[in-house]
């Protein structure tokens, strides 16, 4: 009750202590045991014994699981779903194989579209279509198909595929993947086992600005009441659990943050129960039995972890029935609604059972991925096509193209879909990719776990280290990857190749090593070794040695049709961005133009670039940033700017389609005062963008003035006055002066570079750090070369104030979140309650200073992320005459670098330890074993591992079927558990 209590608070943001919250625990709502409610209720009602057993037998429910519930597609006549199925294909197939034109393959029989094919096309296409037909998902793909192509007939951009349907060449053929799985030897089997039923999963990537179309679509073709979205709940994790129970007993921050920091992160993504943790993690076993408060907040943490704290809408999912939802599933109206293309916004409905069960009832379920990169690809089109007349099609987009891989090879890959994190930038400068596998190969490697073969794939790739099989028959499955397991399909033709696996088999496998089920995989197991001794003519031994390799290796294998369609996606933004910069760069802007952190990282890579960004101008601005052609430069989109909404824009823009306007006057004539209103003309002139017209601080004083004169010219024109020459007053060539105050012209830099940090989100006139960066480049590091591997390591920055935000703890004491700015980047700086009190004066807007800290690049969960936080020890302010006068040292001081964060140092094969040596003592119990197990497994390798049992006479020598990775952070966790005295390598 008391766990259920706590939940309550969770939910209603309150204390456990509160005597006036939210509580049910004078009401018993729990579902009692059949004693219980026998022993009040049967002696002296004996009929709600009786009648609840009645009706319990008139209840006789069946759901019927495991089935089919497709729409039914209505095909042309004569053809019903599988002839018209074939046909589509076949005509698909002509096209992409057979040397027919689109348009004429669209024309052609069956029997002709199959003439044009080469025969290991025709038996591939048989087979699939064999084992669709079978399974009865004919209508699936003609339903998916043709939301599809209707979208792309709209000039809608989808990703070429994701996940394992870009393994089928019906597929390829329908358009709905665009990547040949011939070519890059994906397989079906990884998409459709014939070895078992099971629903498709074909997942739709669509640019974010028009995924509402597509679902309109589809329930304007099957029905509203047949489409819905899919809820998504959101459950507790272990962490989060910790933390959330601390505030509710009102466990200080500190305390609670030093809890769940103490819980084991995630590994290989799978979180570990609480349960399990403190049984396995010394440090939090150790905290547990000792500390009372910790005891109490794990226990009731432990009975809330898992159970689900929040709902909403599934950000992709989407149901369609072959009939009214409600048949099937419960609906209900989301809290969030959708904006329609004509501006409306419409509610959202959702299903009440998530993904699994909806997948269970045998439903139509779609992922709609709304990707914003997909968005950024059209509009740079838009921008190449209206700025150079030339037409970009992406799917002939040459996957050869020097210049991309000139820009892949130097890491200027900001902007670049998948490839724009700093530690990616650092590997593509090493691996300097040279071909598309290349970058296949990195979506798939640069993950938590497999990075750690990143260093080897590169090292074999450039010659510098051996390619090594251990067998010749590994060669055709691991040749792309330079013996190194990358892909899941590897792992698949493996069991194909060396133990006679059918496709069905090898996919079985693949799914229970990956999802670790158990008792298939003992199955598997057996099939395994004894086909690979009689395929492959290896020794038992050898085949038994390999199970445990691939078992190891299970985790760190990736779906390539996944990465195949991802790298397409990131090599098509990396193309328009090393050929056409300009247009690139300005639909990077325009969709990130509301993101203050984006924008000021993307101006600054402009700068990188060569290309100048000017600020907006009501006779040059569109509503978008807009490239100036020939003259590498990008001005400043007007919706940008805080305040200046759409309408504004539009009108401004109206009222320019007669020519630019001369002067303020001529420019206050022709808007409508109405819609660019006080509070917009206010933002435009404090922008930059009424420059023309006078300065910032003349403008903004003669304010009224301009409003005053606008609205009396508005009036007369909707009043059709005319002059004495029967002239219509409002025309721009007989408009009256206007008269403005004259002021001394003394605009402050100061507050020039406010506004337009406050209204575009950036400096562009200039930077307030430019009289300090001599300074600064020596005393500090640069913000954007921080890293999230770099978590915990101690830094100096120096910037100027953004942002500060001060709040009070439940207990009383202040701290604050101070968001601070170099001249390349932002981030976001946490001071607790110790050092604010400490330095509360320093954290005022536009002030200069230096930090030191601690670098935070984990989420509560501990999980790696890309946003980096500084945890502040101390600061102090920079003066602006210290600055200037500074006078760099004649020794050239270097500023404080980082370290540069590898998996390992550089060793040659014999340098390297052969072998771990783990000695372990008396008294050493189950948990640390299996500790010592969990980390050896997370780490593994090449090394041998030995077990050191007992002293001298008695010693036993155990050697390890597990082997292991030297990396330092690996053998110290090992060191925490056992002791350095313990741990000896050789």
């Amino acid at each position: 009750q008391e766990a259920h209590e706590v939940l309550l608070c969770v939910g209603t943001g309150s204390y456990l202590s509160d005597t006036n919250r939210m509580s049910l625990k004078d009401y018993p709502l729990h579902v009692e045991s059949s004693e219980a409610i026998i022993e009040r209720w049967g002696k002296e009602h004996p009929e709600v014994i009786t009648n609840t057993k009645a009706i319990s037998d008139r209840c006789d429910v069946e759901l019927d699981l495991g089935g089919i519930l497709i729409p039914k597609f209505e095909t042309p006549k004569p053809y019903d779903e599988k002839s018209y199925l074939h046909l589509l294909v076949y005509r698909g197939l002509a096209w992409r194989y057979g040397g027919v034109e689109e348009a004429r393959s669209k024309q052609i029989t069956m029997e002709e579209a199959m003439e044009t094919l080469p025969e290991d096309i025709l038996e591939r296409a048989k087979f699939e279509l064999g084992v669709i037909d079978n399974m009865g998902f004919n209508g699936y793909f003609l339903i998916v198909s043709d939301f599809i192509n209707w979208g792309k007939d709209q000039k809608i951009i989808f990703g070429p595929g994701r996940g394992s349907a870009a393994g089928s060449i019906v597929s390829y053929s329908l358009r709905i993947t665009e990547l040949d799985p011939i070519h890059y030897d994906l397989l079906f089997e990884r998409f459709l086992n014939p070895d078992r039923i099971s629903m498709p999963d074909i997942d739709i990537v669509i640019q974010d600005t028009r995924r509402n179309e597509v679902i309109q679509y589809c329930a304007d073709k099957y029905g509203s009441d047949r489409v819905a979205n899919i809820v998504t709940f959101g459950t507790m994790a272990a962490r989060a659990a910790i933390r959330d129970v601390s505030r509710v007993l009102e466990v200080p921050y500190a305390e609670a943050d030093r809890i769940s920091k103490m819980v084991p992160p995630p590994v290989q993504g799978r979180h570990i129960p609480l349960a399990t943790s403190i049984q396995e993690d010394p440090d939090l076993k150790r905290e547990y039995e000792s500390s009372p408060t910790t005891k109490r907040v794990i226990d009731l943490a432990i009975r809330l972890e898992g159970t689900v704290r929040s709902h909403g809408v599934h950000a992709a999912g989407v149901v369609i029935a072959p009939d009214d939802i409600v048949k099937f599933i419960p609906l209900e109206r989301a809290q969030k609604q959708v904006l329609l293309a004509d501006g409306t916004k419409q509610d959202v409905i959702s299903t009440q059972y998530p993904m699994g069960p909806v997948e269970e009832l045998g439903l139509l379920k779609m992922d709609f991925l709304g990707l914003s990169n997909l968005t950024i690809l059209r509009n740079a089109i838009r921008i190449i096509k209206a700025v150079y007349k030339k037409s970009i099609i992406l799917e002939e987009v040459p996957l050869d193209d020097a210049e991309t891989y000139a820009l892949l090879q130097r890491g200027d890959t900001t902007g670049v879909f998948q490839l724009e994190s700093a530690g990616m930038k650092r590997y593509l400068k090493e691996l300097k990719p040279t071909k598309f596998d290349d970058i296949i190969a990195m979506v798939a490697l640069y993950r938590p776990g497999p990075m750690q073969f990143i260093d080897d794939f590169i090292g074999r790739k450039h010659g510098r280290k051996e390619v090594i099989y251990e067998h010749p028959g590994l060669k055709d499955a691991l040749g792309e990857t330079y013996g190194i397991l990358v892909y899941q399909e590897q792992f698949m033709q493996i069991s194909k190749d060396m133990c006679g696996f059918t496709g069905g088999q090898a996919d079985t496998l693949r799914k229970a090593i990956g999802k670790k089920q158990r008792e298939t995989m003992m199955k598997m197991k057996v099939a395994f070794i004894d086909g690979m001794v009689q395929t492959s003519d290896v020794s038992k031994k050898f085949a038994t040695d390999f199970w445990k390799q691939l078992e190891a290796f299970a985790d760190y294998c990736f779906n390539k049709s996944h990465s195949a369609c991802y790298g397409l996606i990131a090599y098509q933004t990396a193309y328009l961005k090393a050929n056409y910069p300009d247009s690139y760069m300005a639909a990077l802007m325009t969709s990130d133009y509301d993101n203050i952190d984006r924008l000021t990282i993307e101006i600054s890579e402009c700068q990188n670039m060569g290309i100048t960004v000017l600020p907006p101008d009501v006779n040059e601005s569109y509503v978008e940033f807009a490239v100036v052609p020939k003259k590498k430069q990008i001005r400043f989109g007007m919706n940008a700017i805080k305040n200046v909404g759409t309408g504004a824009v539009e009108d401004i823009l109206r009222a320019r389609k007669d020519g630019h306007f001369k002067d303020l006057e001529d420019f206050i004539n022709r808007i409508n005062v109405r819609i660019v209103n006080r509070k917009a003309l206010d933002s435009l002139i404090r922008a930059g963008a009424l420059d023309a017209f006078g300065s910032r601080k003349f403008l903004l004083h003669n304010l009224d003035a301009i409003l005053s004169f606008g609205s009396r010219m508005q009036k007369q024109r909707e009043s059709g006055q005319t002059d004495l020459f029967g002239n219509k007053i409002g025309s721009s060539d007989v408009a009256p002066k206007l008269d403005l105050e004259e002021i001394p012209e003394s605009t402050d830099l100061r507050d020039q570079l406010q506004w337009e940090r406050e209204l575009l989100g950036i400096y562009l006139s200039q930077h307030p750090l430019q009289d300090y960066k001599l300074w600064l480049s020596e005393q500090t590091v640069p913000i954007t070369e921080l890293l999230p591997e770099h978590h915990n390591k101690s830094v100096v920055l120096g910037g100027v104030i953004l942002e500060s935000k001060e709040i009070v703890t439940k207990n009383g004491q202040k701290m604050a979140f101070v968001k601070l700015g170099d001249e390349m980047g932002e981030i976001e700086l946490i001071l607790f309650p110790r050092v604010y009190a400490s330095s509360s004066d320093l954290w005022k807007r536009d002030l200069v200073v230096t930090i030191s800290g601690k670098i935070s690049s984990e989420d509560k969960e501990g999980n790696q992320t890309e946003d980096i936080k500084i945890l502040v020890d101390s600061a102090r302010e920079v003066t602006h005459s210290e600055a200037t006068n500074y006078v760099p040292s004649k020794k050239k001081v270097k500023p404080p670098k980082l370290k540069k964060v590898k998996n390992k140092p550089k060793q040659t094969e014999e340098d390297k330890p052969k072998r771990l040596y783990i000695k372990l003592e008396d008294g050493n119990n189950q948990h640390v074993l299996l500790s010592l197990k969990r980390i050896i497994d997370l780490h593994s390798g090449s090394i041998e591992v030995v077990l050191v049992l007992g002293e001298k006479e008695d010693r036993q020598i155990i050697k390890l079927p597990m082997q292991f990775n030297y990396v330092e952070e690996s053998v110290n966790q090992l060191i925490d558990i056992v002791g350095k005295e313990n741990v000896k390598l050789s």
